[in-house]
């Protein structure tokens, strides 16, 4: 979809109006060069963007003698990320850094490997499964509420990180974020926030193995991560080997591979932990992001909350009765657009390729990033801008070319459902409670890591919404 549809379809009344225009990092005015560009993306991996980059669709580049190409044009990435994703491979990198908490399941697996692991993991993320773990999005949902309570203020980074790791606890272990919740949250939240960070090692690696030394403290945490991953499964078979049917472990215990067989102990406890650590922190970030925003927008968010109260949480029963919260759905897919939760990825070529007219051999890297081909001037209008309108009319956003918050192509998110449930009905529980504000003025500004987190935690006021109600 172009801009110019993207821009008809906003309401008369909405381009009357100023837009809300969210902080940002700088955009250079000219290209930042190996090591400028080094401290740069250590610092924040989308503060090394210059304006050529939200301006042209592709950008053959060389860094640290490395030779790339930046693919912002939607063709090309749909070429790299399905049709021709053959011929690329992640970039050890990326594995360095969440291979100690994710293993070997799906996040990080290729190949044949993949295909298998996808196909068993399929059934456990359909609409009609995903509708059968509502029940632990509510309940998640009320604690958040309800450990707000008397409050007139709350860090709700830390909140929403707290309740995104219940509700996949929950779901996935019929377990709230209590006893060994509350440590898998700690040891997820010290990784994700600290031993995650890239470093110059990870820029300048080449292979799976160098610079070893420096991968030792990531081990050693995501050790103690597994461990207690592996501790709540092994829990599970040894006291409830009947259960079926309750949440996401029950679907993984019972899952089959191509030849009929049970998963492996090993790739049950990595396909949790791939669930737990990419799915809370990612989700998190975007109810964080969707709460600032609504808080520098308090008309929008005011129009938020008389859908939701026409039809309250408590009320959920199917995904179809999520359809009574369009607004919500939509502001949440804009904060996905201005804030996606991985907001880089790159490929590695294996062989020879050419996209979009650009030869690539072997060795090039493709980067692509969400965060840019969101905000590329010539794929949007008003890019910048939050205007949660522009997705009211698309009942399948994920066919907007130039929208790819959970990737593309067959790799795309498998869970990019239960996200969307889970963060309706949590954004839901908070904003039929209370009306949010900032508790002062000094800007947000995205810092990506592993995920799109503000550059610092600030602080909301809540308000009761008996409160403020006519």
């Amino acid at each position: 979809m172009d801009a110019q549809v993207l821009a008809a379809e906003k309401p008369d009344a909405l381009a009357a109006s100023a837009p809300l225009i969210p902080p940002a990092p700088k955009v250079h005015a000219k290209d930042l060069k190996n090591l400028g560009a080094a401290w740069a993306m250590m610092r924040n991996m989308i503060g090394a963007w210059s304006e050529s980059g939200f301006d042209t669709l592709m950008i053959p580049y060389r860094f640290l003698g490395q030779p790339g190409l930046v693919v912002s044009d939607p063709a090309g990435v749909r070429h790299v990320l399905g049709a021709g994703a053959a011929r690329y491979r992640r970039p050890y990198q990326m594995s360095r850094i969440l291979r100690p908490i994710v293993g070997d399941g799906l996040l990080l697996t290729d190949g044949e490997t993949w295909r298998r692991q996808r196909k068993a993991l399929a059934p456990a993320f359909t609409p009609k499964a995903v509708e059968t773990l509502l029940p632990h999005f509510i309940a998640a949902g009320q604690a958040l509420t309800d450990g707000l309570a008397d409050h007139d203020r709350a860090n709700l980074s830390e909140t929403f990180h707290r309740a995104t790791l219940d509700a996949v606890l929950r779901a996935l272990f019929s377990r709230s974020a209590l006893g060994e919740g509350a440590h898998l949250a700690q040891i997820a939240r010290d990784y994700l926030q600290g031993r995650a960070n890239v470093n110059l090692f990870d820029l300048l690696a080449r292979g799976p193995d160098d610079f070893g030394f420096a991968e030792r403290p990531r081990r050693i945490q995501g050790a103690r991560w597994m461990a207690a991953v592996g501790a709540l499964i092994d829990e599970r078979k040894t006291a409830e080997p009947q259960r079926q049917g309750g949440d996401l472990l029950d679907s993984l215990l019972a899952a089959r591979d191509e030849d009929g067989q049970a998963l492996p102990d090993i790739e049950v406890r990595d396909q949790c932990g791939t669930m737990l650590a990419a799915g809370f922190e990612t989700t998190s970030r975007l109810l964080f992001w969707a709460a600032y925003l609504l808080a520098l927008d308090p008309k929008t968010q005011t129009r938020i909350r008389a859908e939701i109260l026409a039809f309250p949480p408590d009320k959920i029963r199917t995904l179809d009765d999520l359809s009574a919260w369009p607004l919500t759905r939509s502001v949440l897919l804009e904060t996905l657009r201005l804030y996606p939760p991985a907001p880089t990825m790159s490929r590695e070529a294996i062989a020879e390729d050419e996209v979009q007219g650009h030869r690539v051999s072997p060795g090039d890297v493709i980067t692509i990033s969400p965060w840019l081909i969101h905000r590329h001037r010539k794929l949007w209008d008003q890019p910048t801008a939050f205007l949660p309108e522009r997705f009211l009319n698309h009942s399948s956003p994920w066919g907007v070319d130039a929208f790819i918050p959970f990737g593309a192509g067959a790799r795309i998110c498998i869970g990019a459902s239960f996200a969307m449930a889970e963060s309706q009905i949590l954004l839901g529980s908070l904003l039929s409670q209370f009306k949010v504000a900032m508790a002062d003025d000094r800007p947000v500004v995205p810092v990506a890591k592993i995920s799109l987190g503000p550059d610092r935690e600030p602080d909301f006021t809540l308000t009761p919404i008996t409160q403020t109600r006519p």
